[in-house]
Order: structure tokens, then C-alpha cells, then sequence
């Protein structure tokens, strides 16, 4: 077996957290075995050692173990124990050892509560992890929890910081809006397309009202472009349009231009979807560096506006209904934060693997059954 020599490179300077004449079991044996079972429908301490216990055959080709399968009580200590953030930066160096980012794809941030981590008796609230999204290929990049006292708009440029977004387009949703924000993606390389909503409510107005105006002169003489998209299916009309003014002259109209770095484009998307005879409209407005002589500006608005929400459909939906990260009551230590880490391993690995044509729940089901499966999913 190719025991991902990759994985194993990052894990070796990963610091075992144990000490003392009780050690039994070898550290790297403990943390392949958890992402091997993670793959193969594990989503607990629990299923680990069942897992370890049923392929403890088939294990022993390529692990040691000293003194056999580790109990849960082991996988449970271990994790709860290690330094979550150093076993972020192995996940985020295995990441850039094994992937590179397409210049000009969306690189999307959003926040996830993980529910089952609330202990209302104890008085603790449940955690929350920010991740980076790579749309176009479909893998997270990173992730960082959200510290207690603080909340998304920290934690986020945070997690921006040990990334590289040189060339991409980076979006976040309404609350992370912020200027700061702005000019961190700007510094690092990259480009902005931020959702402005109620938390920046005069740019929100000015950035509105400038597009009302441009209507009613029916954009003349502006830099401006518009790209509309028709979509139908169960039932549904989707219509959204996308315009956006890049004129300088009409830009100096936005009363806080200048506190936003290389504001150089304000985007409006207009939606209406239609259900029989149903209409729903919605208008969502953004702020973004995209120069105005981009090449189909609007189309790369919109479809960088719209791939944003993979972050929530791809990522955090597959997260809850297939791993079942909601349901999953780990609250002691560091233990929820590494489990979330782990699931971003299989799920990064298992989105790697596309000649099978099967869905996540379903190859996590295959490698399960599959020792060939389970090896060339590490293997990739």
C-alpha cells in the first residue's frame, strides 16, 4: 500500500500530544486510521475502532500496530488533546502540496455552526469554524474556529492570511463586508466581490440609489456592462440580471469610495424566479476591485455572486447530511474542532475522485466495502 505518502510527510512534524509510560499505540497509526474510517462512513470515536477492528487484517499490511486497534476511549483522548491549529496547518500544507488554485476562480469564506457542540447545561455555546472554498474545484482549502469572545469578521481575515488568493476572486457574505476585509484581499493579490447589505447601510443606499439613477438615464455615457441568464427546471423560471457600473465619475458619487481599496465596480443583481403563478424578486447589491475593463464583466459577476453559495450547498450541506456534523455531540477539548478537520480530509479526497461518478454518500458507502476503493481514494 501507497499509505499516502503525502499525508504522512505533513502529519510527521505534527506534535503527538501524549506523554508517559502509557503510550501504547503509535501516533501516525492512530491519526491514519481516523481518516481512513472518516472516508469509509465513520463519524465518531466510536466507529473508528469498529472500523479499525473489522480491517485490523487488512491494516496490518501497512501499519504496526503494536498492540492492535485502538480503542475509542484512545481516538477520543488523542484528538480532544492535539493542537487543533497545528492540525490545520498539516491539512492546509497537504492542500497546497497536492493542488494549486486556478488564477480568477472564486475562493468563497463562510461560517458554520456546529450545533451538536452546544452544552446548554454546562453553559457553553456551540462552536463555530470558518472555511475557504475553492468553487471551481470543489475542495476547502482551510479552516479556523471562531474564538469565543470574537466572531466571524476576525476570524476570517485570520484564515485569509495563511492562504494564497493571488489571481482569484474572493467573496463572502453581507456580515463579512467589511473595509478592512477589502484591503486585506487587495494586499494578498486578489480581488473582491463582497454582498452589501444592512451592516453597511449608507453604502448600501448610495450603491442602490446610483443604480436607480443609471436606470433612468438608461446608463448613458457610463462604463457599464449587463449579462442576463435564463434557467428552467422542476417547474421554475430563474431569471437573474446582472449589471454593473465601472465609471469612475459615477463611482465619486458613493459617498465612502475612498475607505473601500480599489472600489472600482459595484455590481446589481436583480433575481425573479416564477412557480406557476408565483413571482418572487429579489435584489442583491456588492462591492467589488474587478476593473471595469474585465472581459464580460457582469457574466463573471454573476457567476462568481452565484458560485459563492457552493460554500453552503457543496460544503456545509454535505457536511450535515452526510457526515452528520449537526448531529455529532463531541464537545470535550479540541475534540469537535479536529473532527471537523478530518471530515474536510475525506471530503477534500473523496471530491478527487471522479471516475466513479457516485455521489459523496455514496462512495464513503464503497470505501467502507472496498479496501481497493478506500486505497486509491487515499492514494489520490
Amino acid at each position: 500500500m501507497n499509505r499516502a505518502p503525502t499525508l504522512e510527510a505533513q502529519f510527521s512534524d505534527l506534535t503527538d500530544p501524549r506523554s508517559g509510560d502509557n503510550v501504547r499505540h503509535k501516533f501516525l497509526d492512530i491519526i491514519i486510521i481516523a481518516i481512513l474510517a472518516t472516508l469509509a462512513n465513520a463519524d465518531g470515536w466510536s466507529d473508528m475502532e469498529q472500523f479499525g477492528k473489522a480491517k485490523e487484517t487488512w491494516l496490518r499490511q501497512y501499519l504496526e500496530l503494536p498492540h492492535g486497534i485502538p480503542s475509542h476511549d484512545t481516538f477520543r483522548r488523542l484528538f480532544i488533546l492535539l493542537d487543533p491549529q497545528e492540525f490545520q496547518q498539516c491539512f492546509m500544507n497537504w492542500v497546497n502540496a497536492i493542488h494549486s488554485l486556478t488564477k480568477g476562480q472564486v475562493v468563497a469564506f463562510d461560517g458554520k455552526c456546529l450545533r451538536g457542540t452546544q452544552d446548554s447545561h454546562a453553559g457553553k455555546e456551540a462552536i463555530y469554524m470558518v472555511s475557504a472554498w475553492a468553487a471551481e474545484d470543489h475542495m476547502v482549502l482551510g479552516q479556523r474556529k471562531v474564538d469565543e469572545k470574537s466572531n466571524e469578521i476576525t476570524a476570517i481575515p485570520e484564515l485569509l492570511a495563511l492562504l494564497d488568493v493571488e489571481g482569484c476572486i474572493v467573496t463572502v457574505d453581507a456580515l463579512n463586508c467589511q473595509k478592512k476585509t477589502a484591503r486585506q484581499i487587495v494586499r494578498q493579490g486578489g480581488d473582491y466581490l463582497l454582498a452589501v447589505k444592512d451592516n453597511q447601510p449608507h453604502m448600501r443606499e448610495d450603491v442602490q440609489d446610483l443604480f436607480a439613477w443609471a436606470a433612468e438615464v438608461d446608463f448613458a455615457e457610463m462604463v457599464y456592462d449587463q449579462h442576463t441568464t435564463i434557467g428552467k427546471g422542476h417547474g421554475r423560471i430563474e431569471t437573474r440580471t446582472c449589471t454593473t457600473i465601472s465609471d469612475p465619475e459615477c463611482l465619486a458619487m458613493l459617498g465612502h469610495l475612498k475607505a473601500w481599496e480599489n472600489l472600482r465596480t459595484v455590481v446589481h443583481v436583480h433575481a425573479k424566479r416564477q412557480l406557476g403563478e408565483d413571482i418572487s424578486e429579489e435584489d442583491r447589491y456588492y462591492l467589488s476591485s474587478l476593473p471595469g475593463d474585465t472581459t464580460n464583466l457582469a457574466t463573471r459577476a454573476l457567476e462568481a455572486s452565484r458560485s459563492h453559495w457552493g460554500i453552503e450547498n457543496e460544503l456545509h450541506w454535505v457536511l450535515d447530511m452526510t457526515f452528520g456534523e449537526d448531529y455529532c455531540r463531541t464537545r470535550a477539548g479540541n475534540g469537535a474542532e479536529n473532527l471537523a478537520v478530518l471530515r474536510h480530509f475525506a471530503l477534500n479526497l473523496i471530491r478527487r475522485e471522479k471516475s466513479s461518478g457516485l455521489s459523496v454518500r455514496a462512495k464513503r458507502l464503497k470505501a467502507s466495502w472496498d479496501d481497493r476503493y478506500l486505497l486509491k481514494l487515499l492514494s489520490i
